[in-house]
C-alpha cells in the first residue's frame, strides 16, 4: 500500500510539474506577444483556432514517425514535427505556437500513447517550446527573412542548451523515477552505443546536444524552404506582401 501511494505521489508532482510548466510557458507566450510584438497579425477567433487545430494535427502526425539516431540510445529518437508548429507561430504569433505544441503531444498521446512514462512527451513538448518561443519572438519583432534565419539559429541553440541542461538535471532523473530503471542502467544504454557515455553528463554531451543541434539544423531548414509555399497555399491573400518579408 505504501509503494502504491508513493507512486501515485510521483504521478501526481509529475503532473503539476506539468500543469505549471505549461502555464508558465503560455504566460510567457503571451507576455511577449503582448509587450513586444504590437504588429501581430489578429484573426478572429474561429480562424484563430481552425488554424491552431489544422498544424497541431499535421504535427501529431508527424510526431508518430520517429527517426533512430546511431549516436544516440533507442529512447532518443528524432521527429520533426516542430515543422508546423514553427510555420503555425511564425503565422499567429507565440501564444498559438505554445498551444500548437501542447496539442501536438495530446494528440499523439491520444493516436499512440507513450512508451516513457510520459517523460518523453513532456520532453518534447518542454523542449520543443524553447526553440519555437524564441524563434517566434524575433521574427515577429521584425518580419523579414533575416529575422526569421536569426530566429530560427537563435532556437536552435536555446533548444540545444536548455534542452541539454533540462535533461540532465530533471528529465533523466524523473525518468528513472517514474520507469523504475535505475538511471546507471539508462547511461548503460548510451554506454553500448558510444563508449565514451560513461555518466549522465557524457551522455548528454555525446548524445543530446548533438541530438537538439542536428533537429534545429533539420527543422530551421526545412522551416525556411516550406513557409512561403504554405502561407501561399492557405493564406492566399497575403502573396501580395512585400517581397522582404519571409
Amino acid at each position: 500500500m505504501s509503494q502504491f501511494l508513493q507512486t501515485a505521489a510521483e504521478n501526481v508532482g509529475f503532473l503539476l510539474t506539468c500543469t505549471g510548466i505549461f502555464a508558465g510557458l503560455v504566460l510567457l507566450a503571451w507576455l511577449a506577444q503582448r509587450f513586444l510584438l504590437p504588429e501581430r497579425r489578429h484573426l478572429s477567433p474561429a480562424r484563430t483556432v481552425s488554424f491552431v487545430a489544422m498544424f497541431s494535427a499535421l504535427a501529431a502526425v508527424i510526431m508518430l514517425f520517429e527517426i533512430p539516431l546511431f549516436f544516440a540510445p533507442s529512447f532518443y529518437e528524432m521527429d520533426l514535427s516542430e515543422i508546423p508548429v514553427l510555420i503555425c507561430t511564425f503565422y499567429l504569433g507565440p501564444v498559438a505556437g505554445v498551444v500548437c505544441e501542447f496539442l501536438k503531444v495530446f494528440l499523439k498521446l491520444l493516436l499512440k500513447g507513450t512508451s516513457t512514462a510520459f517523460v518523453g512527451d513532456f520532453a518534447n513538448f518542454v523542449v520543443g517550446c524553447s526553440m519555437v518561443l524564441p524563434a517566434s519572438i524575433v521574427y515577429h519583432a521584425k518580419k523579414t527573412r533575416v529575422t526569421a534565419l536569426g530566429g530560427l539559429a537563435l532556437g536552435t541553440l536555446v533548444m540545444t542548451l536548455f534542452g541539454s541542461a533540462f535533461n540532465a538535471f530533471y528529465l533523466l532523473p524523473k525518468f528513472s523515477q517514474l520507469f523504475h530503471m535505475p538511471l546507471d542502467a539508462i547511461i548503460a544504454m548510451g554506454t553500448e552505443v558510444n563508449s565514451a557515455i560513461h555518466s549522465v553528463w557524457t551522455l548528454v554531451l555525446f548524445a543530446v546536444v548533438p541530438f537538439n543541434l542536428l533537429k534545429g539544423v533539420i527543422v530551421s531548414a526545412l522551416t525556411m524552404i516550406l513557409y512561403k509555399r504554405v502561407e501561399r497555399l492557405f493564406f492566399p491573400a497575403r502573396r501580395k506582401k512585400a517581397q522582404s518579408t519571409l
